[in-house]
């Protein structure tokens, strides 16, 4: 594990002890499993964007192989 130093708001750090506390967690891991929270959230939101913009990148492709699609004769 590793060993870090952090200034957090007095309030924020007041609010996790009565929080933690009512979980009957320490606050290291409230704040350990808060941070891992927090890292799957952005992980995902750069996962959101990464998609977004490759998505954007093959868009006309993708509305050529529709359009492609919508002109087969099915009834054949």
């Amino acid at each position: 594990m590793k060993t870090i130093a952090v200034n957090i708001k007095e309030s924020v750090f007041k609010e996790s002890e009565k929080l933690s506390a009512g979980l009957k967690k320490s606050t290291e891991k409230y704040i350990n499993e808060a941070i891992q929270y927090y890292n799957l959230h952005q992980n995902r939101k750069v996962l959101k964007n990464k998609l977004k913009e490759e998505s954007y990148l093959v868009k006309e492709d993708s509305l050529n192989v529709l359009k492609d699609f919508e002109e087969i004769d099915y009834e054949n």
